[in-house]
């Protein structure tokens, strides 16, 4: 037994279009042909200035009459309004749709050269939560602590915690033309949330990034520095591509956990910046283990050995392994590195071995 669809067409198929001469399927006068199965049809009928509307009676009652048929309903259709709407629709940008060579090519930005900045690391995570800012901090508060000169730009537009994790929030002053970084443990500092109010959300697009980040690379007076590490956002969207654009990164050091989930995203943010052939410095896993401060035995609560393995797929050093310490989210809420706070804790000891790896593998221009 034919399907109401099968019935349908046979239906039609013998009802014969006056201009054309043809049956309305074959003429493509009838289209989007819809039944439910209660026996409901509904269908358009396209006509043209000339045609006859009784068509559309014919249509109807050559329909109504199918076996199964209980209700049908007759969506009449402009013809040249219909024309008009592929022509729109064909003239929307779709992916893929034109060979690369008939695209628009839009040239990419030429990265500028900032000496003064001297060597620019990225830090960056796949995920948020892992702990991304609280190394950058620590990172820069520890390679200033070793001598070196240090700026640190909170390049994480939509959540910006360098201010209350350097405990300092205050309005900069601009300075002939130029934006006076805030300074704290002997790191200079620039930060959005010192440029707008702490509940102000910042809903911004890929334009707007560009113009902030181009604006705290150019228009600060960074001064001379030795470091220059740049607080990003989780993931790799506008701000990573906007700093890649911008200027020349001497590297990126990825951040994660030692848990599987956060695994995955560091290793899409690594291949991001080797497909946009920024080096990985290596990785840090935060949040190692937990260690009991009573006897101080180790407890992997996030699982452990992660970071490890990324950096054995990627062929990169592990930079260290730093242990969940209630004293680093203190410090981090009371603007208090734990590099600074705690300097003998194992988990500023650990920071700090980072900050010489790094210094090691990226050593400091002098001169």
């Amino acid at each position: 037994m034919t399907t109401l669809q099968g019935r349908i067409a046979e239906a039609l198929s013998r009802v014969r279009h006056p201009r054309t001469g043809v049956d309305v399927l074959s003429s493509e006068a009838v289209r989007d042909i819809a039944t439910t199965t209660d026996g409901k049809v509904r269908l358009t009928l396209l006509l043209a200035a000339g045609d006859d509307p009784a068509l559309a009676r014919s249509i109807r009652q050559a329909v109504e009459a199918v076996d199964g048929v209980a209700q049908v309903t007759v969506d009449v259709s402009d013809v040249a309004a219909d024309a008009k709407r592929k022509a729109a629709s064909r003239a929307l940008p779709v992916m893929d749709a034109q060979r690369p060579a008939q695209q628009a090519r839009v040239p990419a930005p030429t990265p500028v050269a900032y000496p003064n900045l001297g060597r620019i690391i990225a830090i960056s995570s796949g995920k948020g939560g892992v702990g991304k800012s609280t190394v950058a901090v620590n990172l820069a508060v520890a390679l200033a602590q070793s001598g070196k000169r240090v700026g640190l730009m909170d390049a994480d537009i939509y959540g910006p915690n360098i201010p209350l994790m350097m405990g300092v929030n205050e309005p900069p002053m601009v300075l002939n033309e130029k934006i006076v970084p805030l300074e704290a443990h002997g790191v200079k500092l620039i930060s959005l949330g010192f440029l707008i109010d702490r509940d102000q959300p910042a809903i911004w697009r890929g334009p707007i990034i560009m113009k902030i980040i181009t604006q705290f690379l150019r228009d600060v007076a960074w001064g001379t520095l030795d470091y220059f590490i740049v607080d990003l956002p989780p993931g790799t969207g506008d701000a990573q591509l906007t700093l890649v654009q911008a200027t020349n990164i001497t590297g990126a050091i990825i951040v994660t956990t030692p848990q599987e989930v956060a695994i995955g995203d560091a290793l899409r943010g690594a291949k991001m910046f080797e497909r946009v052939n920024v080096p990985v410095v290596g990785i840090v896993e935060n949040m190692s283990w937990f260690e009991c401060p009573h006897c101080g035995k180790p407890s992997p609560i996030f699982g452990e050995g992660g970071g490890e393995r990324l950096a054995n797929e990627l062929g990169l050093p592990l930079l260290g392994q730093i242990p969940l310490y209630t004293r680093v989210r203190e410090g981090g809420d009371l603007g208090r590195p734990i590099v600074v706070a705690d300097a003998q804790s194992s988990a500023a000891r650990a920071l700090a071995s980072i900050a010489e790896r790094v210094s090691e593998q990226v050593p400091a221009v002098t001169g």
